[in-house]
């Protein structure tokens, strides 16, 4: 059947590097890192003392004291770069049809933070079971979704994705194909993480998943690099409003880019590690250009999921060697991770903002902290190591792969 197309006409982000898209993208251009000590707990017992946080965010800029204690940090993320990217898409919102607008929300954990403190303040007491009433409501994965659709009284389709770190790409994908068949004319996607917290990051260092280079924490996060040890946990939110090119056009709208396809895979091996051969990488981005009808000669960059773990960025370079070939000698790949760190649920929407924002100047952001090649990784593919390169870029892709085997493709062009 003959689909239609998907144009980008908004975004929004809250991120390690800055908060709102033109502090996000001034940060990914000048390659700067996001990784710092941990502010929000004493975190001088853990293995990893540092994260990516987000720098200058205080709610109450954004709700009332009453509104803010009712939702989670994730919930609050999502709330606020979602109104960004309403109103960077420039919507009179009394002049749509607002069943036709849907919200499809990735979380891979939701809210954490509330979880591990009304558990904490149980353990703590009498045994007398007192829970904040909105414990629930704060905690499930859905609610941002639900809220942001509350606000603006968006009626279609609604829902969470959740796919650890590929759950914001999901959700992206979900939003394309709703709008491709006809479910809706417009859809607010993304997603949003706050995982910055005791049990978030005890629980990646059980998993020995997290750097552990405490003494320079600005320079951890190091794809594709000899020295990598781990990834660096990062949070906050990104949003993308998807709407048909007609739709788009009818309303004057300006148009950053097109969603080409998307495409989803499962590696079917291990919990946690991802197959070694990079066989679910190399499927989920076959897929993907087949679905967005481009060949793999088309592509101009890649933004990998690249997340600067031992085994993960061998795997992924291994199944860009198999998908491009020898155009992948022409291509630039990036991890802009080594900036932002791994926003886990949220990465997925942080991260094909930057694929888009790429594509509008052609200018592909750099990975950051590269000090010695790794042998087991082709040295001839050009990573964009340490500075921004310009270069036409007409098709782009991006990876997320998540714990579980979950893998997402996004394939992204230039609108013409």
């Amino acid at each position: 059947m003959l689909h239609k197309r998907v144009v980008v006409t908004g975004l929004g982000a809250l991120t390690p590097i800055g908060n709102g898209i033109p502090a996000y993208w001034n940060g990914l251009v000048s390659g700067k890192s996001g990784s710092a000590p941990i502010t929000y707990f004493d975190a001088s017992k853990f293995k990893t003392q540092f994260a990516c946080e987000l720098k200058g965010f205080d709610p109450n800029d954004y709700f009332d004291r009453k509104e803010a204690r009712k939702m989670d940090r994730f919930t609050q993320y999502a709330m606020v770069a979602s109104d960004e990217a309403i109103e960077h898409a420039g919507f009179n919102l009394d002049a749509i049809d607002k069943s036709r607008v849907g919200v499809i929300w990735g979380a891979g954990i939701g809210g954490l933070q509330t979880f591990q403190n009304e558990v904490l303040s149980f353990a703590a007491g009498d045994g007398t079971p007192r829970f904040n009433p909105f414990f629930i409501p704060k905690m499930i994965p859905d609610i941002a979704p639900g809220m942001i659709s509350i606000k603006y009284g968006f009626q279609g389709p609604n829902f969470a994705t959740v796919s650890a770190c590929a759950s914001s790409a999901n959700a992206l994908i979900d939003a394309l194909n709703y709008i491709r068949l006809g479910h809706a004319d417009v859809m607010l996607c993304g997603g949003s993480e706050a995982c910055v917290a005791i049990s978030g990051v005890a629980g990646f260092n059980a998993l020995h998943a997290l750097s552990t280079r405490n003494d320079e924490p600005e320079t951890a996060s190091r794809p594709f690099d000899k020295d990598r040890d781990g990834f660096v946990l990062g949070e906050g939110a990104g949003a993308l409003v998807l709407e048909t090119l007609e739709h788009a056009q009818q309303r004057g709208a300006t148009i950053y880019g097109e969603i080409a396809g998307g495409g989803l895979s499962a590696d079917a091996y291990h919990m946690t590690a991802p197959h070694p051969d990079g066989d679910g990488a190399t499927l989920v981005m076959e897929n993907a250009l087949k679905d967005a009808g481009i060949s793999a000669s088309e592509v101009d960059a890649v933004n990998m999921h690249g997340t600067s773990t031992p085994l993960g960025d061998v795997a992924e370079s291994n199944a860009l060697k198999k998908v491009f070939g020898d155009h992948l000698y022409k291509m630039n790949i990036n991890s802009t991770k080594s900036m932002t760190g791994h926003l886990l649920g949220a990465a997925g929407a942080i991260e094909a903002i930057s694929t888009i924002m790429s594509i509008q100047h052609n200018i592909v952001p750099p990975t950051i902290n590269h000090f010695a090649d790794d042998d087991n990784i082709d040295p001839n593919i050009n990573f964009t190591f340490n500075k921004a390169q310009e270069r036409e870029v007409n098709v782009a892709m991006s990876n997320t792969f998540g714990f579980g085997g979950h893998n997402a493709c996004v394939v992204m062009r230039k609108f013409v």
